[in-house]
Parts: C-alpha cells; sequence; structure tokens
C-alpha cells in the first residue's frame, strides 16, 4: 500500500526551520508539530522568533507550539498569546502540569474561546475521556496520545488508539486523534487502520518514506550486497585452519 492511500495525515515533528521548510515543499506532509525539548535540542533561544519564522515559511498548514508554563493562569495567557499568531496555530496543553495537576479547567476556558488546542502528553484512556469532557463541542481539538512511549513500557497501544478513536468520533467529531512518538514507518500504517487522524513523524523517520511498498527481494538483495561490500571496504580476513 502506498501512503497516498492511507486517511491519516502526517505532520513533521521536530524545530529546524530550515527542515520544515524542505518538508513544506512534500505535499504528504499536512502540517507540524514542535515542543520545547525538541527547540532546546536544535539550539533555539528565542521562542517567539522562531515561531515567527516557522510561520512565515508555513502560512497554511497546522503548526502546532507548546506553552511551557506551570502555573494554569500563566499558561493560559502564553497559550492566548500563541494563538494570536495565526490563524493555522495550534496550542500544545500538557494534560496536567509538571505536580500532576489535570489542566482539564484551562482546556475548557480555551477551547471555549475557539482556541484550537492540541492536548499533549496523554498515556491512557481515562486522561482522553476527561479532556474529552473539557473540549468545547464546537471548537476544533487534537488529543495528543504517546503510543510510541506506552510501547517503549511494553504495552501495546493499538487498543487505547482504537478506543479513542471510537470515542471521539461517537461525542467530539471536531476533535482529531494523534499518534505520538512513533517508532517505526509501519507505526503510520497502524495508526491509520486505529482509526487516528494525524500522526506526528520525526525528519529521521520521514527519510524512510521511500521504501514502503518496496519489494523484499530487492531489499534482501540490497542488504547482502551492503554486508559484503561493508567486510570488503574493512578488507576483513578469516586465517582457515587446515583441518586434514
Amino acid at each position: 500500500m502506498s501512503i497516498n492511500d492511507l486517511a491519516i495525515k502526517i505532520f513533521a515533528d521536530g524545530a529546524d526551520v530550515e527542515s520544515m521548510k524542505t518538508l513544506y515543499a512534500d505535499s504528504r506532509i499536512k502540517g507540524f508539530t514542535t515542543n520545547p525539548t525538541l527547540m532546546r535540542a536544535a539550539g533555539v533561544t528565542d521562542y517567539q522568533g522562531f515561531a515567527k519564522a516557522v510561520l512565515e515559511a508555513i502560512p497554511d498548514r497546522p503548526v502546532s507550539f507548546e506553552v511551557f508554563a506551570d502555573e494554569f493562569d500563566e499558561m493560559e495567557a502564553q497559550a492566548l498569546e500563541i494563538a494570536s499568531w495565526g490563524s493555522n496555530v495550534n496550542v500544545k496543553i500538557p494534560v496536567t502540569n509538571s505536580t500532576g495537576e489535570f489542566s482539564g479547567p484551562l482546556i475548557a476556558r480555551l477551547s471555549s474561546a475557539g482556541v484550537v488546542c492540541n492536548v499533549t502528553a496523554m498515556f491512557t484512556m481515562e486522561q482522553v475521556m476527561a479532556v474529552v469532557e473539557a473540549l468545547a463541542p464546537g471548537t476544533p481539538a487534537i488529543l495528543s496520545v504517546f503510543a510510541g512511549r506506552i510501547a517503549d513500557s511494553g504495552i501495546d497501544p493499538l487498543p487505547i488508539m482504537t478506543e479513542a478513536a471510537s470515542h471521539l468520533s461517537r461525542v467530539r467529531p471536531l476533535a482529531e486523534l494523534l499518534w505520538a512518538s512513533p517508532r517505526e514507518l509501519l507505526n503510520i500504517f497502524q495508526a491509520d487502520q486505529a482509526g487516528c487522524h494525524i500522526i506526528t513523524v520525526s525528519p529521521d523517520l520521514l527519510k524512510k518514506l521511500a521504501l514502503v511498498g518496496k519489494d523484499q527481494d530487492a531489499y534482501s538483495l540490497e542488504t547482502v550486497q551492503m554486508f559484503y561490500n561493508d567486510a570488503a571496504a574493512a578488507e576483513y580476513s578469516i586465517k582457515v585452519s587446515d583441518c586434514a
């Protein structure tokens, strides 16, 4: 199957402006997300300057920027400011603050005010259901469930993603489910099968899109040739014992 045959939307996840510009030229990339950890790793020091540069380069596809305050009043002020930067801006709100307090009342206020929230760092169906209750029915939203990290903990994320997608379709049809932190390209197909609307994919994984649908016999031969060529380049040798 081709990526183009899937219903799911691919959002690029990163914080390098030049990379984002390159990916913007790829029609398969339907949106962009970032977070403070990715921004710090990319060397971003001016949050607002970075965001404005991104939005200048990407004016017509969804872009998610995250609040970084920990007190809910300050979070709200940041969220309203971020939302004002462009009509294509989604505001990422963590499902709790750093002490574990649920962000539901803040999400409810922002959603009621028309802010498109991308509620992030969710891991459980209980969190999904609580967030859904907080969302205004008439305002679009994104619910980011970290399926990759769920899988890292030895739990199959497919059941929760399937249940979450079904729940959203019934009670909040304007809200979209996002499969966050994928670990391999197969996750794109799994997320599509589960009914997710969006999957975030890192630039490293996006480079592998060309492998989708690749002939497996040809891939096998290329792998054998790689091993052979690398052994030859390293000039490995084995002294074979005379067993006679």
